[in-house]
């Protein structure tokens, strides 16, 4: 570990490359977290399956790339409509059910549900690590000390597009009103007229086509695999926890702090350690929250 550290001294460089590549994966992560703070804050549901709606989108593009030669990102839009459908059909069937109950009913539904998602690709596809060839180059810069694939930097281009392009639809349309509307007084959207179970329905819809996309764009970047949609979960839980709801930009930024967290660290400390990493950081973020909760009703009381 104190070698790695030492080396991030000597070698500024490198301190750039993991800067880089965080900055490019974390910007993935922020845009699957958007989708669970939509529905965490909307529904006031714990969406334990989101990783894998993620690793589903993933296998999307995947599976036409792999069977018709289909590049992965024109897959990108089969993927969301894909998964806004599925995600309509999950809310109608399950997720409505376990809306306005306690938090343990609908982790327990989502628990449930994550784990049949994970063994229907496993059964689909197979339990192997797959990765969506996307033809394109890798770059270097600063005398090939630094590296950028292009992918990468597409990437982060497209999540761009598609984070500015969710924030305009719910500035501006009537629906991303009804939705915010919903989220802060359901009762009284209720009375206003809006129809707030199919607010609810869109939103979980709109969660797992925004999970969609981000896979789409981590089968290009990364790898997946049927049971990689836990680590997926839990970054996601990770920033909207630490971020908090209804602050996008916050949720924005601690993504990309996240993936440049753990890139560091998993350089520092070994990428056996990345995941570990990830989790030690939730369970922070978790006594950190409940800390300033407690200061905050000592000083109301």
């Amino acid at each position: 570990m104190w070698d790695n550290i030492d080396l991030l001294l000597q070698m500024p460089v490198l301190n750039i490359q993991l800067l880089l590549d965080g900055l490019f994966v974390g910007a993935i992560f922020a845009l699957a977290s958007y989708g669970l703070a939509l529905v965490w804050g909307v529904m006031n549901v714990k969406n334990l399956a989101q990783g894998d709606f993620v690793i589903m989108g993933g296998y999307i593009a995947w599976w036409m790339s792999d069977t018709w030669e289909v590049h992965p990102i024109l897959g990108l839009p089969v993927a969301i409509i894909v998964m806004f459908v599925f995600g309509w059909v999950i809310y109608r069937v399950i997720i409505s059910r376990v809306v306005g109950r306690d938090m343990f009913t609908s982790l327990l539904a989502t628990f449930g549900l994550a784990i049949v998602v994970q063994q229907l690709l496993n059964q689909m596809f197979g339990p192997e690590v797959q990765t969506a060839e996307s033809g394109f180059q890798t770059r270097f810069f600063m005398d090939g000390m630094v590296s950028v694939a292009e992918i990468k930097f597409v990437s982060f281009v497209l999540t761009t597009i598609l984070a500015a392009i969710v924030i305009t639809f719910m500035k501006y349309s009537r629906m991303g009103q009804a939705i915010r509307a919903t989220a802060q007084d359901a009762r009284a959207a209720k009375v206003m007229g809006i129809d707030t179970e199919r607010v609810y329905a869109f939103t979980y819809a709109l969660n797992a086509a925004i999970c969609g996309a981000a896979g789409v764009l981590i089968s290009m970047i990364w790898i997946i695999q049927p049971f990689f949609g836990l680590s997926h979960s839990i970054r996601a839980f990770v920033v909207v926890t630490a971020a908090g709801l209804g602050n996008l930009p916050g949720v924005i930024a601690t993504g990309l702090g996240l993936g440049a967290i753990e890139q560091f660290g998993g350089f520092i400390l070994g990428a056996e350690y990345q995941q570990a990493l990830v989790v030690g950081m939730l369970l922070l973020v978790l006594v950190i929250r409940q800390i300033q909760q407690s200061k905050q009703r000592q000083a109301v009381v």
